[in-house]
């Protein structure tokens, strides 16, 4: 089996390989029985708690299917074990050693319709305006700045001047990749995460300790260590405390490589 960045260990089950939209196989693990594994201290959005798209991937590369909806009920904390089971294709997910359920992968229908994306200048000239503010979240693993090389992301979208989008040029860092070159999915997916975030915080003025509730994506093409991407995200509605966002990742070319909607919730209080 794929190994996880994390401690598994106890895991059964039988390997499946289906087809990619892509043309390129894909590896689906039927876990018959549970998979325990911790995420390590420095996959972390808010501190101690696991970065969201980071789980979304993990459960998604479990779950199979070209697209797929991860539901987040309760917080997962770092460096804390946790149960990873797919007792049924196109199924996935992580409940906390007491059985208590903490997010669930399931088969879903992707109905965004992306806003193209900007060109590769004006995504990396929007990170160069961003950098010049001061920031005050330096190391979450999506959009810290000082993360150490493999330890984050180092994804800083920012406004795109007169757009109502976030945009940020990206190349990943060899020491995320897998032995290929290609980054895994649970990485794809944490790229798809904190963009989205982003956007609601400056666009749709959502308020502090908002969290991501629900993450559906699809990945359409491979994504490679020093190739690079340009990420960019936009508000698609607001229902109060609810605030829906879309998030592309393309190449310089405008492709889309990967597309995600998210629904990101505030705190009642």
């Amino acid at each position: 089996m794929r190994n996880l960045t994390g401690a598994a260990v106890g895991a059964l089950g039988i390997v499946n390989l289906v087809d990619r939209p892509h043309g390129r196989e894909r590896l689906i693990l039927t876990i018959t029985q549970a998979e325990a594994l911790t995420i390590p201290t420095h996959i972390h959005g808010y501190p101690d708690v696991a970065f969201g798209g980071y789980l979304a991937g993990l459960l998604a590369a479990h779950a199979g299917g070209d697209t797929v909806r991860v539901d987040f009920r309760r917080a997962v904390s770092v460096d804390t074990p946790i149960l990873l089971s797919a007792p049924e294709p196109g199924r996935a997910t992580f409940t906390a050693t007491d059985d208590t359920l903490l997010v669930e992968a399931a088969p879903a229908t992707l109905t965004l319709d992306p806003r193209p994306a900007p060109s590769w200048a004006a995504a990396k000239s929007a990170v160069e305006l961003g950098l010049s503010g001061k920031r005050t979240v330096t190391d979450c693993y999506g959009c810290g700045l000082a993360c150490a090389p493999g330890r984050g992301l180092v994804l800083f979208p920012s406004e795109l001047p007169g757009e109502r989008m976030m945009a940020a040029a990206w190349t990943p860092d060899p020491a995320l990749a897998d032995e290929t070159g290609e980054l895994p999915p649970e990485v794809v997916w944490s790229a798809l995460d904190c963009p989205g975030g982003r956007a609601a915080f400056v666009f749709s003025r959502m308020g502090l300790g908002a969290f991501t509730a629900a993450l559906t994506a699809t990945q359409l093409q491979p994504v490679y260590a020093g190739a690079d991407y340009i990420s960019h995200a936009w508000i698609t509605h607001r229902d109060g405390r609810k605030h829906t966002v879309g998030v592309a990742l393309s190449t310089p070319d405008g492709d889309p490589v990967a597309l995600a909607e998210a629904l990101w919730i505030e705190p009642r209080n």
